[in-house]
């Protein structure tokens, strides 16, 4: 069975590498989360004197250079002279040498919001009438190139990394307290840290360049380094490393001492029986409280150093939305990085210390309480980010929006099936208890069966023993009749010394009676011993055959049990549906990483509102180069209204176009649809088609619309106000 697992295990993981790569190699370099909203001169703008500076006005606060605001001539020199001012609110000027000629200017900026992103543009106007410019518009910004790249990376690591560990750590302390002493959990969480680290030290280095040149080559300069330092963001990244520090303690605490007090009183009750209950007494009551406490205050704080630096920082309900932040991270590790944990000991925790359905059980309430606190979080933060339901289809911010909703619709689905496995493993509990009890049972009876055998075995040993006291006192008792056998000898000899006149009969008889004694060889005690001394090497042999026979049983039903474990339809099914939750989490993560460097939709919509309505407030809405009003009648349900274009400055060259829909009542509406296209039929040219964006209600908006040339241009407009009632009204204006 794991031969098989392993494989799809690994193809599984680099398919799931490769699409998240996809996603952050995909994600557009140049993700403003600051816009620029109008300007003076304004883009495009034809002045007849040369101003004295330019200004720039953006969406929120963003931080200035020295070389953060550039005007280039038409050759390519630098015409600013001083560092930018902030003169006022969001606007930022930078003064102008005097005496300008004529001929069209650069503005290139490249500053950092407030939210930490940088944000880089250019735009052009011209004193008296355009010229060429030998100046590209469309510069690279910092954070496009490797460096960018790099530092998009080190974001996605260093979440991945927060997620791990606080997730990993907090699985252990709220559902698997025997896994402290798993050592590949432990690997796991540590390899989290050591992530977190190392990409928060990366993201440190390259910071000053991803914000300011975007070369490799000042990653290295202490220079920026201290610039950053000084800086809110790097402010959150030495702030990040503290508490890393406090965090390794933490870690060594709970791989430690606590893994060695759950060894000792919690030996995986999960796989042994129902209860999680017995907590291990004060002692292991006050360590296991004293690491929740401390690892959430770490966490807590960790999760603030992304909260204070980047979009909850920023914007609408600064103060509310940190905090909100701050859960909403928790509640994301507590879910995927107890899901990843959760895999891992599926896969590769010990047999003696298997992952057991109650922890499972518990995982998945706390599971359940983190989706449940998303979704509430989420809600809020996707109101303060968009604004409005068609942000979530008109903007970058709402699309990725869409597709992370997507994935954590499709993981909650994935989930309940993990579920269903969970219950179906706890139903199989029931009759395998009836096969646990049979085993014991057996295991019982074989060892009554050796605890017989012991006892032969110790009468055995009391009987050599008792042979060997009997040999003893045989020994001595035939050491005791030769030494008698001697005497009497020695006495008989003595005897037939004496004068002749005894008895020679007697003498005879004696002599005989002696000679048959001495004939008669008397027992040794040695061949005693040595016979003893067989019997005991004997034994001896079988006592180390006994210790390696018990050595193999014990290794072949560990097996067994891994064999049986792997085998269980129930167990394989969950693992299963966690790997595949756990591949969904990966793919979720990236889109996050991507999502935070997004321009939020509120920015967008209001930044393209904000330059509408500084281009239209010159002259107000119909009152700009060429307005046109055409009403219009689509003959379907509220297919009546007015529809007004205004083109600024209805030049041949770049051109603005607004479009603005109003109801018979003069109230702004929307429509599903508006088009425009440009014909000069006396040249034969178009009809040019346009494509406005939607900013806001009844209002529509297109920049750079290139008008090749003067004459009377017909401009049609087409309405559609539902799926298949739509209409085309046309009028004549004078460009140039």
């Amino acid at each position: 069975m794991t031969q098989t697992i392993a494989p799809r295990v690994r193809t599984l993981v680099l398919l799931i590498l490769a699409v998240a790569g996809a996603l952050l190699a995909g994600a557009a370099p140049v993700s403003a989360h600051a816009a620029l909203t109008g300007s003076d001169p304004a883009q495009g703008a034809v002045v007849d004197t040369a101003p004295s500076q330019v200004s720039l006005t953006f969406s929120e606060p963003i931080a200035l250079g020295d070389d953060s605001v550039r005007v280039l001539d038409p050759k390519g020199e630098r015409v600013d002279k001083g560092d930018p001012a902030n003169p006022s609110g969001t606007t930022y000027s930078v003064r102008l040498v005097s005496g300008l000629p004529d001929g069209t200017y650069t503005v290139a900026y490249q500053v950092v919001s407030a939210d930490s992103h940088p944000v880089a543009g250019a735009f052009t106007f011209s004193i008296g009438a355009p010229s060429e410019t030998t100046v590209s518009v469309s510069a690279q910004g910092s954070d496009d190139g490797l460096v960018g790249w790099l530092y998009g990376f080190g974001r996605y690591v260093s979440y991945a990394g927060f997620v791990v560990l606080a997730g990993g750590a907090a699985f252990v302390l709220a559902c698997w307290a025997p896994g402290a002493r798993v050592r590949a959990v432990q690997r796991l969480v540590v390899s989290g840290w050591l992530a977190l680290t190392a990409a928060t030290l990366g993201l440190l280095m390259l910071r000053g360049s991803y914000t300011t040149s975007g070369k490799v080559g000042d990653v290295f300069d202490l220079e920026l380094l201290g610039d950053v330092l000084q800086t809110k963001t790097g402010a959150a990244l030495v702030s990040r490393l503290l508490l890393l520090a406090a965090a390794a303690l933490f870690i060594a605490v709970l791989f430690g001492a606590y893994a060695r007090t759950a060894d000792a009183v919690e030996p995986d009750r999960d796989a042994e029986d129902d209860g999680g209950g017995d907590d291990g007494g004060p002692d292991k009551r006050d360590l296991t409280f004293g690491l929740a406490l401390g690892g959430t205050v770490v966490a807590a704080g960790l999760a603030a150093s992304w909260a204070m630096s980047e979009h909850a920082s920023q914007g609408l309900q600064a103060g509310v939305a940190m905090p909100v932040d701050v859960v909403h991270l928790l509640a994301v590790a507590a879910w995927l990085g107890g899901l990843t944990t959760l895999l891992v000991a599926l896969y590769r925790a010990p047999v003696e210390t298997p992952v057991g359905r109650d922890a499972v059980r518990r995982f998945s309430r706390l599971a359940f309480g983190s989706v449940v606190t998303l979704a509430l979080t989420g809600v809020y933060q996707s109101w303060r980010q968009l604004g409005s339901w068609s942000a979530f289809t008109d903007t970058r911010y709402g699309q990725l929006l869409l597709v992370k909703i997507a994935l954590v619709a499709v993981m909650v689905a994935v989930a309940f099936l993990s579920r269903r496995w969970t219950q179906r493993l706890a139903d199989a509990r029931v009759s395998e208890a009836a096969e646990e009890a049979e085993r014991k049972a057996t295991e019982r009876a074989e060892e009554a069966v050796r605890a017989e055998e012991a006892v032969r075995t110790k009468e055995a040993v009391r009987t050599k023993e008792a042979v060997r006291a009997e040999a003893t006192e045989r020994a001595e008792e035939a050491v005791r009749a030769e030494e008698a056998v001697r005497a009497e000898a020695t006495e008989r000899a003595e005897e037939e010394k004496q004068p002749a006149g005894t008895a020679p009969a007697e003498a005879s008889g004696t002599s005989e009676v002696s000679e048959a004694s001495m004939a008669v060889e008397p027992p040794k005690a040695s061949d005693a011993f040595d016979a003893f001394d067989a019997e005991k090497a004997e034994a001896g042999q079988d006592s180390v055959r006994a210790a390696q026979l018990a050595r193999q049983r014990a290794a072949a039903e560990a097996a067994r049990q891994k064999r049986l474990r792997d085998a269980d339809p129930n167990r394989f099914g969950l693992r299963r549906s966690v790997l595949a939750e756990a591949g969904i989490a990966v793919v979720l993560l990236a889109v996050t990483t991507v999502l935070t460097q997004t321009e939020p939709g509120r920015t967008e919509q209001d930044a393209r509102a904000a330059t509408a309505s500084s281009s239209a407030s010159a002259t107000g809405q119909g009152s700009g180069a060429v307005s046109l009003t055409m009403p219009f009648d689509t003959g379907g349900r509220s297919g009546k209204g007015v529809v007004s274009i205004d083109l600024d400055p209805a030049q041949a060259g770049d051109n603005a176009l607004h479009v603005y829909v109003e109801g018979p009542d003069g109230t702004p509406v929307d429509v599903p649809e508006v088009k425009i296209a440009l014909t000069l039929a006396a040249q034969n040219i178009g009809p040019l088609p346009v494509a406005p964006d939607h900013v806001t209600t009844g209002h529509w908006s297109a920049s750079r619309v290139q008008i090749p040339m003067a004459g009377d241009w017909k401009v049609e407009v087409t309405v559609r106000t539902s799926d298949i009632d739509q209409v085309t009204v046309s009028k004549n204006a004078q460009i140039g």
